[in-house]
């Protein structure tokens, strides 16, 4: 278990930092299974999780909207048959924020145990 699931997302604003790249070494050592995506100019946090059926699909997407209402913090959840795609990073500096890779953590939290998964 790392540090970074049992953490909280801090309040970001517009003018808030992103992570810097001794940071963004650092902090992806920790979300092993997390790819780095860049669009529209700025990086985002993604991963595929894979499931048995829709449902379990949907019940995953359902947890993970859960903790992201709790952090004040909200993902994109692209939800399909058997699959589920999260992606994280923050609107407001539109980059990667130390809270991004925080509800990575939170969410590979969730996917653990989560019924279904492949």
């Amino acid at each position: 278990m790392n540090a970074l699931n049992q953490a909280h997302c801090e309040a970001c604003r517009a003018d808030a930092p992103k992570v810097t790249d001794d940071e963004l070494a650092e902090l992806i050592r920790e979300i092993p299974d997390w790819n780095i995506e860049v669009r529209d100019g700025h990086m985002e946090l993604e991963r595929v999780f894979k499931f048995k059926n829709f449902k379990h699909a949907l019940d995953f997407t359902n947890a993970v909207g859960e903790i992201a209402e709790a952090e004040g913090h909200h993902p994109g959840l692209l939800t399909e048959w058997g699959k589920v795609t999260v992606t994280w990073w923050s609107h407001s500096i539109k980059g990667l924020h130390r809270n991004d890779f925080i509800m990575c953590a939170r969410t590979d939290k969730v996917a653990e145990k989560a019924e279904g998964r492949k």
